[in-house]
């Protein structure tokens, strides 16, 4: 089953591939509930939520963006992975909608309750923007210039494995109409495969 690409933080700085789902199974300390910290603002002056192409709502660009100008935060209740995962069991197996995103080996941030905007930004194989993880929190950064009227989108890049049900897996085709849209929100390669490669890699290494 898809769900989000972990990747190892670098100097408590990562960019990551975009939000994860209720399939995500992990074994993880349950996280301690942060202390309430004020927010300076909710949702971005740049930008705007409203009915998208591609799916559902959308965020929209209403000023001109620079290339690497900070969007928006990824706002929500931070949870534990446990909690995320009890939370949302009950949804159906054919719905593999959630606003979850991991910020950390022991959050998960659940924009479905207190988010913002950027839990309906849409994923692009051509993406205007990415996500960068700093200190557990999730930010959006536009990685070109971008226009007003622009929908914004990253590449989600959900991860999967080679022996996972081709039919839960076409749950997260894409339709982001980019000329070369791969069709899907999944990442290129399945996690079993990259891990093949890696100790096949290792093994070349030792002799």
């Amino acid at each position: 089953m898809a769900k989000q690409n972990r990747r190892t933080q670098s100097r408590n700085k990562t960019r990551s591939s975009g939000k994860t789902n209720r399939s995500q199974k992990k074994s993880v300390p349950k996280a301690r509930r942060p202390q309430p910290k004020k927010r300076a603002v909710l949702n971005s002056p740049l930008v705007e939520a409203r009915n998208s192409p591609i799916h559902g709502r959308g965020v929209y660009a209403i000023v001109p963006i620079k290339k690497g100008a900070r969007v928006i935060e990824y706002l929500g209740e931070r949870i534990s992975h446990g909690e995320a995962d009890a939370r949302y069991e009950k949804k159906g197996d054919d719905d593999g909608h959630t606003f979850l995103f991991i910020a950390s080996n022991r959050t998960v941030i659940d924009a479905g309750v207190d988010g913002n905007d950027a839990r309906f930004i849409n994923h692009s194989c051509a993406p205007n923007c990415e996500t960068v993880i700093e200190n557990s929190r999730v930010f959006i950064d536009a990685i070109r210039n971008i226009k007003p009227g622009e929908e914004l989108g990253y590449d989600y890049q959900l991860t999967w494995e080679s022996t996972d049900d081709p039919a839960e897996l076409a749950l997260y085709a894409c339709r982001c109409g980019a000329k070369k849209c791969r069709g899907t929100m999944l990442d290129k390669e399945p996690t079993d495969k990259k891990d093949e490669k890696k100790k096949a890699k290792k093994k070349a290494k030792k002799r």
